[in-house]
């Protein structure tokens, strides 16, 4: 049987670019991809194309859920700009939740509380496995302006929630282990002390 080259230079040599991406796995994006789609259908429906907000509406689903990815894809170099990519997503998503709470006050529409039986509902839908847009299709596309948008307000509160989660995590993981910079030095240390005993 031959060896694997790769099992032992893997074996041998300390590994300076962890894993990383899989971006898609991550609750936080696939929340953010079904805010995203839900936006673009509420903007379609109920938001004049020829405003300014239903732009910024859009633009700001559209960064919270590509800040998550690109914060994900950059994490293998840099865990201090996934920090901020990931905070960028969550300033983003912050900024559209601001958005739908002023359409349902400027519109005269009930902002639902959070022990509206409709909220409870809608917030437990997160819970199946195959989740996605269409999981909230019918609350979205065939209901009336104040459900779709205290739908989106309930799936922003809960893509938040995860975010703010992804944050505390990613915080600690970088005051522990430190980023690129440290990796690269205890790399490096680990090469010369292996070198130095061989």
């Amino acid at each position: 049987m031959m060896d694997n080259p790769q099992s032992k230079q893997s074996a041998e040599a300390p590994q300076l670019i962890p894993p990383h991406g899989g971006f898609r796995d991550l609750q936080s994006y696939q929340m953010a991809e079904i805010v995203y789609d839900a936006t673009v259908v509420f903007c379609a429906r109920f938001i004049s194309k020829r405003s300014r907000t239903h732009d910024q509406m859009v633009q700001a689903a559209r960064s919270g859920k590509q800040n998550i990815a690109e914060g994900c894809m950059a994490s293998g170099t840099s865990k201090k700009f996934e920090l901020k990519l990931v905070g960028v997503a969550r300033a983003s998503l912050e900024e559209l939740l601001l958005d739908f709470q002023d359409y349902l006050r400027q519109k005269g529409l009930v902002l639902w509380e959070k022990d509206n039986q409709k909220a409870k509902k809608v917030r437990g839908l997160c819970y199946r496995k195959d989740r996605s847009y269409l999981t909230y299709k019918s609350y979205i596309e065939d209901s009336s302006p104040e459900i779709a948008s205290n739908t989106m307000i309930c799936l922003i509160h809960q893509t938040n929630y995860l975010l703010d989660q992804q944050l505390r995590a990613l915080e600690k993981e970088f005051l522990k282990e430190g980023g690129f910079t440290e990796r690269m030095y205890r790399t490096r240390t680990q090469m010369r002390n292996r070198r130095k005993y061989k």
